[in-house]
């Protein structure tokens, strides 16, 4: 009867727990899916012929699944021999270096394409020093705008996952499995192919897994680097909805984009899992060595080489570039004229042209951190309501946790087109502070909130709540006490990611940002799109503002992270 009462007790605590939570799932993210059904279903969709062309579906969708696929297979080829060395070799700089590579995969997508935009765009550096050493006349490298600028944008956005999550589990490997394959006769490459990769093959599976899923849904990296003729999904449905003013065939695309994203998510979280033995792994990292011979010191050369070429060449590429003046020198033609200048940043507190496009950076500053704060709060409070009614045992979570978790499968561009369907007036997009905004972004900062708490929820002893109870602590002292100081620092985290999501997050602010109510990528969008010097130099300085902000956060990230605790 104890056991029955204490389980009643628990499904109970768990029902109250997942009230807010799910109501703001099912408020906002399965109403605006129910409208964009019932879009597509209406009978104005199924009148217009033009509306069931089936190019205009099966070509984004075609070739979403062609740049996903190369970037994934290219993310895993650079990954893999990095992962083996942050998991495997100590040496001078490797904190600093490990921290460089999970710079990228924080920033905004915006601030990722003027980055490659700065290193190989028409006016990029690299470009300009093939012009300059072997006097071209044109620019020799023409990426912009084709599949190959937006495999490297790939690239370098996602190797941070491969190189964590796949480092982390090939640090914990036992190497006695392997030095007793290899005393059996067993060479290094076959020790590897049959020992070491069928043990890696979950971390593996759910780090490719978890890399196709974000460039499926890439959307500022494809619109600012690739070919509009070639649109992804996410694109697709940008230009359906804002350009064409076609909802119908851009709800069309969201219903396929979403069922797509929905079983690469079912993939990941069914593939994606340990299943090796205890023997198999360690309960703590393999310790770090150094370089033995010169074939392991010139293994990690070229790697730290490969890693300063594509991780730290397009960010310096950018801060330079938004400090540097190129000017056309009259009378001769492909000649420039540097210079050090803080004219961009000066630039973009004033409006000299009397453009109808200005964006004050002071107000999209201003919006975007008040919008950010506003989604720590949102996010923050209903992820620890969440990660409380997750870590209850019950048949409930069972039942609930799918429909709570069917919102990862959903890219920002389908938000926001649900969001524009179903809240487009009234409190939700009033003038002085839309709170779509914060919301939208809250709903894309929650998984992260929660994976980052649940951990710390766990590793709380039970016994130490049982004791502050039978002390007389009543509940809400004892997770005063006991809880909170536990969990602060993984709390602090949380916040510090949602904060940089909502401070980055470009797609559905493009659907839901006003021109009143921009935010920080948006504008940087603004400058970028429109032709002169002038409006590319400001670019470079906002989305370089944005960087150092978003890197700050690393750092901050990387000091307080507990010994042993991973990020996903």
């Amino acid at each position: 009867m104890e056991i029955i009462k204490h389980r009643r007790n628990q499904t109970f605590q768990a029902t109250l727990l997942w009230l807010l939570p799910l109501g703001f799932v099912l408020a906002f993210f399965y109403r605006p899916l129910v409208t964009i059904f019932s879009l597509i279903f209406s009978p104005q969709f199924f009148s217009s012929s033009a509306n069931l062309n089936l190019s205009k579906t099966v070509q984004p969708l075609l070739f979403t699944l062609k740049q996903a696929s190369l970037s994934t297979l290219f993310t895993l080829l650079v990954g893999l021999p990095i992962a083996y060395l942050f998991s495997h070799f100590q040496f001078p700089g490797r904190k600093l270096l490990q921290t460089l590579t999970f710079i990228p995969f924080i920033l905004p997508t915006v601030v990722v394409a003027a980055a490659f935009t700065a290193l190989i765009g028409p006016r990029g550096w690299l470009n300009l020093a093939l012009v300059d050493l072997f006097g071209l006349k044109t620019q020799p490298i023409q990426w912009q705008g084709t599949l190959t600028a937006v495999v490297l944008a790939h690239v370098f956005y996602n190797l941070s996952l491969v190189v964590r999550i796949v480092g982390s589990a090939w640090s914990r490997l036992n190497p006695r499995l392997g030095q007793a394959a290899r005393s059996l006769g067993a060479t290094p490459l076959r020790s590897f192919f049959e020992i070491t990769l069928p043990m890696l093959r979950p971390a593996l599976t759910g780090a490719l897994l978890l890399v196709f899923l974000f460039d499926f849904t890439s959307f500022g990296v494809v619109l600012m680097l690739g070919n509009p003729t070639q649109p992804t999904l996410d694109v697709a449905i940008y230009q359906q909805a804002l350009y064409y003013f076609n909802l119908p065939q851009a709800g069309l695309l969201s219903i396929i984009q979403l069922a797509c994203t929905l079983l690469i998510s079912t993939l990941h979280d069914r593939l994606g899992t340990a299943r090796t033995g205890k023997y198999a792994v360690q309960s703590e990292s393999n310790a770090l060595r150094q370089p033995r011979n010169i074939h392991e010191k010139l293994f990690i050369l070229v790697s730290v080489l490969c890693l300063l070429v594509l991780i730290a060449a397009p960010l310096l590429s950018l801060a330079s570039r938004s400090v540097v003046a190129l000017e056309a020198a009259r009378g001769e033609r492909g000649q420039f004229q540097t210079g050090f200048t803080l004219r961009f940043y000066q630039e973009l507190f004033q409006n000299r042209t009397g453009s109808i496009f200005y964006v004050s950076p002071l107000v999209a500053i201003l919006n975007s951190l008040k919008f950010s704060l506003a989604t720590v709060l949102i996010s923050v409070l209903l992820g620890i309501l969440a990660s409380y009614a997750l870590v209850k045992e019950g048949a409930l979570n069972r039942l609930v946790l799918p429909f709570f978790m069917l919102p990862l499968g959903a890219s920002a561009i389908t938000l926001g087109l649900g969001f524009v369907l179903t809240y487009n007036r009234g409190f939700f997009i009033q003038e002085g502070f839309p709170w779509i905004l914060p919301i939208a972004h809250s709903l894309l900062a929650l998984p992260l909130v929660v994976r980052t708490l649940l951990p710390a929820l766990r590793n709380i002893p039970a016994n130490l709540r049982e004791s502050a109870r039978a002390l007389g602590a009543n509940p809400l002292r004892a997770w005063l006490e006991i809880d909170l100081p536990l969990m602060l620092r993984p709390l602090l985290m949380a916040a510090i990611f949602a904060f940089t999501i909502s401070l980055g997050e470009f797609g559905a602010t493009s659907f839901l940002s006003t021109p009143s109510n921009p935010t920080i990528p948006v504008a940087i969008y603004r400058y970028i799109s429109q032709p002169g010097a002038l409006n590319y130099g400001q670019a470079m300085a906002m989305a370089t503002l944005l960087m150092i902000t978003c890197g700050a956060g690393i750092f901050l990230i990387e000091r307080i992270k507990l010994p042993g605790e991973e990020l996903f």
